[in-house]
């Protein structure tokens, strides 16, 4: 096979973990992003969209383009694949970038979500209130992300706060779902149609950052086993979805109900490098260039994934770990900043949390 070049848009860690893991695929990687410094700075050859013919510049260089984000412009995206193949495509992108949108396409293909209404004045918020009942979370129809552009509102009191802060955008207000864990399913498609389905993690957020992904969720029944994967499945073929693709869930009583999808490799897939036989960053290349499809399987009976905060702390004991393995972004130190992830696998399920214990002061320091 003739060497690939790839091309991803943006250049942060997600761009330079599917550079790393797709190496010994034989493959070239070529960078657009307005970032001097980035952790794919050593990876690749980086083009600045600000400077001269940048994006001819970009086209001309790979076979195959992806992105690493789903705020990605679409309009970018479609221009890029008038000359060369885009994956996934700006139908997938589209669809996952406004709350909105994303919510009715779930419920088209039979995807069970929180109910939920359009917000565009407070009038709007009121009826809202009226409709769902309390409590609901206001949240920006566009973008948002680790928590950023929602709002809670408990009492009738919150609501022309919640208003006061958010008001001015389109906004999505969903009725408040009763969850006993947040869990998510990644899955990966290739140009021919293949699917594979990776083990679903479940994860454990603080203050809308994602801290902890634990593999696998402990006592999920078959039942719900199945109806992630169906969902998963039924978003990648309706889409005509080509890399990974990610929904996150939330488990109920009554069954598992969509919160939102990423069109690309996911925070809560991290664990995969070391604890799956392929991870999601080399499927997602294998998918893009049209490869077979790697074993999603985890290696060992239970993997985790720790977010490391806002400081790098003490990279000594990860490393002396025997079961644990440090992956560090390139990033400098930052308040609430993902600077890196330490993953880890065990045979036991006394094991995995005892060294999540262990290590659970990279995912509390928050740069403080």
């Amino acid at each position: 096979m003739a060497v690939k070049r790839i091309g991803i848009i943006g250049s942060g860690q997600l761009g330079r973990m599917m550079a790393l893991a797709a190496t010994h695929l034989d493959t070239e990687f070529v960078f657009f992003d307005e970032a001097n410094d980035s952790p794919c700075s050593n990876l690749g050859k980086s083009i600045q969209p600000s400077t001269d013919n940048a994006l001819q510049i970009f086209i001309d260089s790979v076979d195959v383009v992806s992105y690493e984000s789903e705020n990605t412009d679409a309009t970018l995206v479609d221009q890029i694949s008038k000359h060369v193949p885009v994956y996934p495509s700006s139908k997938s992108l589209l669809n996952s970038q406004h709350r909105l949108t994303e919510k009715r396409f779930f419920q088209s293909i039979g995807i069970q979500t929180a109910d939920f209404r359009k917000v565009e004045s407070l009038e709007d918020l009121e009826a809202a209130v009226n409709d769902l009942g309390l409590p609901i979370i206001l949240k920006t129809t566009r973008e948002g992300y680790d928590g950023k552009g929602q709002a809670m509102i408990k009492t009738a009191q919150d609501v022309l706060s919640a208003w006061e802060t958010l008001g001015g955008t389109e906004l999505i207000a969903e009725a408040f779902v009763q969850f006993s864990r947040e869990l998510s399913v990644i899955a990966a498609r290739n140009v021919s149609g293949d699917v594979q389905v990776y083990p679903l993690a479940e994860n454990d957020h603080s203050a809308g950052i994602l801290r902890v992904s634990r593999v696998p969720v402990k006592g999920l029944s078959e039942q719900k086993q199945a109806q992630a994967s169906q969902y998963i499945t039924n978003l990648l073929n309706e889409l005509n979805h080509v890399g990974v693709l990610t929904l996150e869930l939330f488990d109920t009583d009554s069954g598992l109900i969509a919160n939102e999808m990423a069109p690309r490799v996911h925070n809560s897939g991290h664990w995969s490098i070391e604890g799956a036989f392929c991870s999601q960053f080399e499927n997602h290349i294998r998918a893009i260039c049209d490869m077979p499809l790697g074993n999603t399987d985890a290696r060992q009976a239970f993997a985790a994934m720790i977010n490391i905060i806002g400081k790098h702390g003490d990279r000594k004991s990860v490393l002396e770990q025997g079961n644990s393995f440090y992956h560090a972004y390139g990033k400098t130190e930052r308040l609430n900043r993902k600077i890196g992830h330490i993953n880890i696998v065990a045979s036991s399920e006394s094991e995995i949390e005892s060294t999540i214990k262990k290590f659970s002061a990279f995912t509390t320091e928050c740069g403080e």
